[in-house]
């Protein structure tokens, strides 16, 4: 395990990597994005924690592989203003709605320091897990070669099911959340 000082924003990302992925490539990736209340709290608003949790077990299945946690709590937009857009929602705003509101994008992320956390390892390629076909097109900006996107299925559930429902037909993600079973395949 290793943490970095981000000069360009000032945030700590840790980098967390199983086996021996320098001079790799192809080597699943977990790019997350804390989340204090999914991660730790176990809030059930979103899939944060559950995503965690399958991409650590993943790395550990495949015996290599690295997940990167980056600082950008709430897409980016800091702790408090994560939480003000809860309230938002519940009143009614959904996920982007609400961030917009607050006038913020959509996804304030950024993964140069991903990018340069990974040409730190060593690694050549990656396959990152993720929904988000946004976060493979940002990581390559910064010249990281992702050679495959793997989704990360979680089964939706009530408190979830609009967030992730928002996240697949306003955001892009590629997730398939039905309105009656709340599955996310």
């Amino acid at each position: 395990m290793h943490g970095f000082s981000s000069l360009s924003d000032g945030s700590e990302p840790v980098e967390l990597a199983k086996g021996d992925v320098e001079g790799k490539e192809n080597v699943l990736c977990r790019i997350h994005s804390e989340c204090l209340t999914g991660d730790v709290f176990g809030s059930r608003r979103c899939d944060c924690g559950q995503q965690l949790a399958r991409a650590l077990e993943a790395i550990e299945e495949k015996g290599k592989g690295v997940l990167l946690y980056l600082r950008q709590e709430g897409r980016g937009i800091g702790l408090l203003n994560k939480l003000h857009a809860y309230e938002l929602q519940e009143q009614g705003l959904d996920t982007l709605d609400a961030n917009l509101h607050l006038e913020f994008e959509a996804d304030e992320r950024d993964y140069f320091a991903a990018a340069q956390i990974l040409r730190f390892l060593g690694v050549k390629s990656i396959e990152l897990m993720t929904n988000d076909p946004d976060k493979v097109s940002r990581l390559e900006l910064y010249g990281t070669q992702v050679t495959n996107r793997v989704p990360v299925e979680i089964e939706a559930c009530s408190h979830d099911r609009r967030y992730l429902q928002t996240k697949q037909t306003r955001m892009g993600h590629l997730l398939h959340v039905t309105e009656e079973t709340g599955k996310n395949a």
